[in-house]
């Protein structure tokens, strides 16, 4: 049965990636931003928390992602980046739980295990998905806004630091290949 799927999965992916730029509907358009390790700020500031794993599906095309998130799970697909990554199409359908366990199978690298925090901007227009990382990753804490267009102002929490949009290191697929452990020495004390 998985190998139908992927067949079909194959056979359609050259699609996507045409696609994508045309349903701006979907345009997914964020900046990515350290978090200073002042404490747990972040934490406290934060309306709501939740664990998530997640893994990705081999694919050269797009970036397919498989997530769970507390009882929730979902299929996301992103195309390529045509800005240094701070926009690109995603598509993004809730899944069920046994669906997404199943697909996870087909995930290679390993998996991505972090809490995301939810917190307000200062001016509340904002909401900012802070997520710190675990296992190999751990350590690593990052925020990231997602805007309506790039240009878009917003007002940071005074626990955001410098900015990383575009920097692959900080793409969570790309995580799973380098780990933060192995490269946390490369960064500031103050993200560390």
């Amino acid at each position: 049965m998985d190998y139908l799927w992927i067949d079909f999965y194959r056979s359609h992916l050259h699609r996507f990636n045409h696609l994508c730029y045309e349903l701006m509907s979907g345009l997914e358009i964020e900046r990515k931003f350290l978090v200073k390790k002042k404490g747990d700020t972040y934490k406290r500031a934060a309306f709501s928390c939740s664990h998530i794993q997640q893994g990705y599906i081999p694919s050269d095309a797009a970036t397919v992602r498989i997530r769970r998130r507390d009882d929730h799970a979902f299929l996301t697909i992103k195309g390529k980046s045509q800005d240094g990554g701070l926009s690109r199409y995603e598509f993004e359908k809730e899944i069920t739980l046994d669906e997404a366990l199943q697909l996870l199978r087909l995930c290679r690298g390993g998996i991505i295990d972090k809490h995301r925090y939810l917190v307000k901007s200062p001016d509340g227009q904002h909401i900012f998905e802070v997520d710190e990382f675990h296992g190999d990753n751990d350590g690593l804490v990052m925020a990231e806004v997602e805007l309506s267009s790039a240009d878009e102002t917003f007002k940071k929490p005074d626990f955001i630091g410098a900015e990383v949009t575009g920097d692959r290191r900080f793409y969570n697929k790309h995580m799973l290949k380098e780990p933060f452990s192995t490269w946390r020495h490369t960064l500031p004390e103050e993200y560390r």
